[in-house]
């Protein structure tokens, strides 16, 4: 009887090895660890942005307050700044109507730049997560002052600056945020930061 034996040749046979899968896997795990940095620092950027945004826009207001001796946007002279369109009621608080008003009188009397035109949703300029901020007289829990209101930020980015430049808590300190920072009420619907 004659058995015949079948011939393969190991030379064809195809695979990875253990070395070949071991580099590949490094190499999705290197791509996976850049793009979670990656939107680390994008988010860190963020929230620099915020806090830095709150500083120019503080900055201006006073300058333009020691320059006329009114706030912008409360102002209710037609003499300054110049051009000015829109007049408040002068009496020291910008309520939230002179609100839409307070970036039109910086820019007219160059403290900022842009193009605002003092009339509705289109005069408050956006922060860096999107939404709108503007500045008025509010009572956020902590008094009546003015503050800077950047409007439906995420909760971790509240907490984050809270923490670092005040208490860490939504309602006391001198930043406060309408509802607790925690995930469930993100965004935070109107953030706080004195002016």
């Amino acid at each position: 009887m004659f058995i015949m034996k079948k011939i393969t040749n190991k030379k064809n046979q195809a695979g990875f090895t253990l070395i070949e899968i071991a580099i590949v896997l490094v190499i999705i795990g290197l791509l996976i660890g850049g793009i979670l940095k990656g939107k680390a620092m994008i988010q860190n950027a963020k929230v620099k942005r915020v806090v830095k945004q709150a500083d120019e826009v503080r900055a201006a207001v006073m300058s333009f307050y020691d320059k006329y001796g009114m706030y912008p946007g409360d102002e209710n002279s037609t003499s300054f700044p110049p051009n000015d369109s829109h007049n408040g009621n002068g009496d020291g608080q910008i309520s939230l109507g002179e609100a839409d008003m307070v970036f039109e009188d910086l820019m007219k009397a160059g403290f900022i730049g842009g193009n605002f035109d003092g009339d509705g949703e289109d005069s408050i300029p956006n922060h860096a997560f999107g939404d709108k901020y503007r500045v008025y007289w509010v009572n956020p829990g902590s008094g009546y002052d003015h503050f800077i209101r950047f409007e439906n930020l995420p909760w971790d980015v509240c907490l984050e600056i809270d923490t670092k430049y005040d208490d860490g808590k939504y309602d006391s300190g001198s930043i406060r945020g309408n509802e607790d920072y925690t995930e469930a009420n993100s965004p935070i619907g109107y953030f706080y930061m004195p002016l």
